[in-house]
C-alpha cells in the first residue's frame, strides 16, 4: 500500500491497538509493554499530535529488530535512595520506562514531598506530557524532560550542540482537567519537519537553516541542516540546562552523542529523561491548592479577548478536548495507515478488515 492509495481515516482505537500490538509482538515486545506502547502512541494521535503517533512506529520496529532498543518491560537496574531514584533504562523503549519512572517519582513524593527520577540509557518516549499528566492525575504537580540527538547550534554557532529537548509541567486542578504545558525547545518539532518531508510540503522559513546556515523551507534541506532554538538565545539556553538535568546529572550521554531516529542503526539512541513529582499537600491543604488553581484557569478564560477570538485556553486544554470528544476513535492520516499496513504485512501480522475498505 501507497500513501497515495488511501486518505485520511478514522478507526476504533482498539482496532489500531490490536493491529499496533501485534507489529511490536512480531518485533519481540511483551504484550504487555506492545500494547502500552501502542495506546501512547495512539493518545498522540488523538491528542492532534500526530509527529510523536503511530507513525513513530516504524522507526521503534526498526531499532527493536537491528537490537539498538531492548524489548524489556524491566529497566536493567533502579536504584533506590529515598526521594532520589537512578534509573538505568538498559536502552528499553522509552514509553515503558517514563511510565515506570514517574510512577517512582510519585511514589517518593507522597513520602517526602518531593520525588525525583533520573533515567539514563533510554529511547524516544513520546510527548513529555504524557507523564508529566500522570502525576497531575493523582494530584501532583508532575515535571518531565529528556534530552535528544543534537540538532540546534548555540547562538552565532555552526554546529549542532543540543537538541529539541522538551519539557512538560503538569499542574492538577479541581473542577478542571490538569493544566499540561509540553513545548520542545526548537522553533519547530523535529517530527513535523520529517512528516512535512513525508508529505512533500514546505515548512515556515523561521524552523530550520540548510547546510549553508540560510534560512530554508525545504524540509529536506533543514534535515541536513540545523534546527533553530525557540526564542533565539532563550531557547538554546533551555535547551542546554535539559541536557544538563537530563545527561548530566544521571551520568547519560549528552545530546551530541544520540543516535538519529531514523538511518544511523549501529548504534541505541541512548536519551535521559528526568522526572519530578511534588505533592501539594506538603506545602499547603491539597483542597486550597486546587481551588486555587481553578481560580488561574479561569482567570484566563474570562479575561478580555482580542478582536476576532472566539476562546482563550490555558495549556494542554485543547489536547484534552480533542481526547475527549472521541476517546474510542483515532483518524490516522495517509502516511501513518500506509507504514502499518507495510509493517504488518512485512512480519506476518494479519491487517483488520477496516484496513481493506474503501
Amino acid at each position: 500500500m501507497t500513501i497515495q492509495d488511501c486518505a485520511q481515516r478514522t478507526f476504533q482505537v482498539a482496532v489500531v491497538r490490536d493491529l499496533l500490538a501485534g507489529i511490536f509482538i512480531a518485533a519481540g515486545l511483551s504484550r504487555a509493554g506492545a500494547e502500552e506502547v501502542s495506546l501512547a502512541l495512539i493518545e498522540a494521535d488523538q491528542q492532534g499530535l500526530p509527529s510523536h503517533g503511530v507513525v513513530q512506529a516504524e522507526n521503534y520496529v526498526n531499532y527493536l529488530e537491528a537490537g539498538m532498543a531492548q524489548p524489556s518491560d524491566e529497566p536493567a537496574s533502579v536504584e533506590d535512595r529515598g526521594a532520589v531514584t537512578i534509573i538505568d533504562a538498559g536502552h528499553m523503549l522509552g514509553h515503558l520506562i517514563a511510565g515506570t519512572a514517574m510512577r517512582h517519582a510519585v511514589q517518593a513524593a507522597r513520602q517526602f514531598g518531593i520525588g525525583v527520577c533520573s533515567v539514563r540509557h533510554s529511547f524516544h518516549f513520546g510527548a513529555a506530557g504524557r507523564y508529566a499528566k500522570m502525576a497531575a492525575d493523582d494530584n501532583l504537580v508532575g515535571i518531565c524532560m529528556t534530552n535528544a540527538r543534537a540538532v540546534m547550534p548555540a547562538p552565532g554557532g555552526a554546529e549542532p550542540l543540543v537538541g529539541t529537548n522538551p519539557l512538560a509541567i503538569a499542574v492538577p486542578a479541581g473542577d478542571h482537567p490538569p493544566v499540561v504545558f509540553d513545548m520542545a525547545t526548537s522553533q519547530g518539532a523535529l517530527g513535523k519537519i520529517h512528516m512535512a518531508r513525508q508529505a512533500g510540503k514546505p515548512i515556515p522559513d523561521d524552523w530550520a537553516v540548510d547546510s549553508d546556515g540560510a534560512p530554508t523551507t525545504d524540509p529536506v534541506a533543514a534535515l541536513a541542516g540545523m534546527l533553530l532554538p525557540a526564542a533565539g538565545p532563550k531557547g538554546f539556553g533551555l535547551s542546554f540546562m535539559i541536557d544538563l538535568l537530563s545527561a548530566t546529572l544521571s551520568a547519560g550521554a549528552p545530546g551530541t552523542e544520540i543516535g538519529p531516529m531514523k538511518g544511523n542503526l549501529t548504534k541505541p539512541m541512548d536519551c535521559s529523561h528526568l522526572f519530578i513529582a511534588l505533592d501539594p499537600a506538603f506545602f499547603r491543604p491539597t483542597a486550597d491548592f486546587l481551588s486555587d488553581v481553578d481560580v488561574a484557569v479561569e482567570r484566563v478564560k474570562s479575561s478580555r479577548r482580542a478582536a476576532g477570538t472566539d476562546e482563550l485556553f490555558v495549556p494542554g486544554e485543547r489536547k484534552h478536548r480533542a481526547l475527549q470528544t472521541s476517546p474510542d476513535a483515532v483518524t490516522l492520516s495517509p502516511a501513518a495507515q500506509a507504514s502499518l499496513a507495510i509493517l504488518a504485512r512485512d512480519r506476518g501480522v494479519a491487517l483488520p478488515d477496516e484496513w481493506e475498505q474503501e
